[in-house]
């Protein structure tokens, strides 16, 4: 199980969970509460930009800049875009999933990228702090494994032990686990990533 904690903003917090977490999430959608312009070295864990809606041009500058190993695109980027950027890093396609959301849509994505995120669907993209009815992912059936996210927190950990899909392949962590956005419960991260891993 790959763990992706997202949001972060504070070196100091970044260099506590490196090599804990598999992944460290920077925003880059000025809209958000955990935007960044610059992000902190990251020795061990993957490092992973997110974007909103930003241009190609943007995210492969950034991605040389910040140099990130992988992309989170987390608006409404197409096909066209995820090719685009194939082979500059990883890329991680976002959705937000409501008890409406058709998961074939997710197929025209699978020859441009390495993962999906299911998050819970909101008009800010993400960050709700609201978990989505995880019972829906038995409507996928796609071949690309996913990330899922929204709303998970420390009462999740049950819940996540007896989660089945083939394709789960991690969950991303971000506002269940903060005193306020950016700002991350350390100790309550690491406990909840010591469980998860047993």
């Amino acid at each position: 199980m790959l763990i992706k904690v997202c949001g972060m903003k504070s070196e100091k917090q970044v260099n506590q969970l490196d090599g804990i977490a598999d992944a460290i999430g920077f925003i880059f959608y000025e809209n958000s509460k955990r935007y960044v312009q610059r992000t902190p070295s990251v020795e061990r864990a993957s490092k992973v930009g997110v974007f909103v809606n930003a241009s190609a041009e943007e995210i492969g500058n950034s991605i040389q800049e910040q140099s990130l190993d992988a992309v989170q695109l987390h608006g409404d980027e197409s096909p066209k875009t995820c090719a685009s950027l194939r082979g500059k890093s990883k890329i991680i396609k976002a959705f937000g999933v409501d008890p409406n959301f058709d998961f074939s849509k997710t197929k025209d994505y699978e020859k441009h990228v390495d993962y999906f995120l299911f998050d819970t669907r909101t008009k800010l993209h993400g960050g709700s702090g609201r978990q989505f009815d995880w019972s829906l992912l038995s409507n996928y059936e796609g071949s690309i494994p996913f990330f899922l996210s929204g709303g998970i927190d420390s009462e999740s950990i049950k819940s996540l032990k007896t989660l089945s899909h083939a394709k789960l392949a991690g969950v991303d962590l971000n506002s269940g686990f903060e005193h306020s956005p950016g700002d991350k419960n350390i100790s309550e991260l690491k406990q909840f990533i010591k469980e998860l891993k047993k």
